[in-house]
């Protein structure tokens, strides 16, 4: 278990965090000697910890998560109120007994760029950045890393020079409460990315940024996204897949009464022409709402940003067993439906059920788009499935 703190300046990072470990873990474990009891661990007045914005909070922090992850009872650090200087933390595990950590202030990063400096509105203007050749090597604010058993709760993070939130090699672990807020150019600004984690939830949180509002990586399965809010963004997306050789299934996708307003996409599948294999399956939306969103529900096998893919081959990952329910609002653009599938793949057992979407704009009613698929219909159908033809040179989606 692994948590990697990379601070914005200025930013409230957490009202209460808490980190459960499944099972009182073997000795040796988490770090610290014998054990013993947990209780309240206050950083200030253990471990001399200082809010005046200039003293690094890292040791004192790390102090209390060693005496805390070797407690063999439930413990509790707290970081009292006052303004914190934090350069970087990773709280690593396994942990005899559960931690719940608790920030009451504000803990700010440093003030000049470096490795950990969270000020994203340096980085979103830097030459390279808006073609995202340059943001992937940009720090993430926060990490959450092989988790198990966890709930992290009231947290805002606020102008990632990348992600905001990375999930990996999670199991159990719940988001509840989070804000996410980030300019809508902010290039690669991902709210939360999950990625090779089984039983994630996020739920109730509200997300702006520039990138996806929620990405889903290969390897998630069981995951679950009720009352997102969005926008603006890039949507809720599974995908990109089939980028990298050896990517693991995606199976078990429940996203639910979710908002999304101003976005570039609502709910999406999105997988590259012509690189690798995977599989993509029980994959459900539902109960969504969309305000002027311009690409409100979307599948779309020719993924192809910035031109660089062989958008003349098909994807080779399987979509199967895909719904969406209850999907009403207004569409940005005439094309409100995009389902776009492989041509040697094609999608299977893939449902569209009341679905009531009008175009806000000027230029014609909703329409669906479909290919390589036969959606199964149910409900009222506003625009009729499948109803528009497929363009030869389709605008490609961020």
């Amino acid at each position: 278990m692994a948590i990697q703190f990379n601070f914005v300046s200025s930013m409230l990072i957490l009202l209460l965090l808490t980190i459960s470990s499944a099972k009182a873990q073997e000795a040796g474990g988490g770090g610290g000697g014998g054990g013993g009891g947990g209780g309240v661990i206050d950083v200030v007045a253990k471990f001399g910890a200082k809010a005046d914005e200039k003293t690094d909070l890292s040791k004192p922090l790390l102090d209390a998560w060693k005496e805390a992850c070797a407690s063999t009872s439930l413990a509790k650090i707290v970081v009292p109120k006052g303004i914190y200087f934090l350069s970087t933390a990773t709280l690593d595990g396994p942990c005899k007994a559960p931690i719940e950590l608790q920030v009451e202030g504000t803990v700010k990063a440093p003030a000049d760029p470096g490795v950990f400096d969270g000020q994203g509105t340096t980085a979103y203007k830097r030459k390279g950045c808006e073609k995202h050749n340059f943001c992937g090597s940009l720090p993430i604010n926060l990490r959450f890393d092989f988790l198990t058993n966890a709930m992290i709760q009231g947290v805002t993070t606020k102008d990632s020079k990348q992600f905001h939130i990375n999930v990996l090699g999670c199991k159990n672990i719940t988001f509840e409460h989070f804000t996410v807020l980030a300019p809508g150019e902010s290039p690669n600004t991902d709210g939360i990315h999950i990625g090779r984690s089984d039983g994630v939830n996020v739920l109730n949180t509200e997300i702006k940024t520039g990138d996806d509002c929620v990405s889903i990586g290969d390897g998630t399965k069981n995951l679950v996204i009720n009352g997102v809010t969005c926008g603006p963004g890039h949507g809720i997306s599974i995908g990109s897949l089939g980028l990298f050789k050896n990517e693991e299934p995606v199976d078990g996708v429940t996203v639910k009464n979710c908002t999304l307003t101003n976005t570039s996409n609502g709910v999406r599948i999105k997988s590259w022409p012509g690189a690798e294999p995977g599989t993509c399956s029980n994959i459900h939306f539902e109960d969504i709402t969309v305000t002027n969103v311009s690409s409100p529900i979307i599948i779309d096998q020719k993924y192809c940003p910035w031109n660089k893919c062989k958008i003349n081959e098909e994807s080779k990952v399987k979509l199967s067993n895909i719904s969406f329910k209850n999907i009403h609002g207004t569409s940005a653009l005439p094309e409100a439906v995009k389902i776009i599938c492989s041509a040697t793949l094609p999608c299977e057992n893939v449902e569209l059920a009341d679905i009531e979407i009008t175009h806000s704009g000027p230029t014609g009613p909703a329409v669906s788009q479909c290919s390589n698929v036969k959606p199964k219909v149910s409900g009222k159908q506003n625009p009729a499935a499948c109803s528009a033809p497929i363009p030869a040179n389709p605008t490609p989606t961020s």
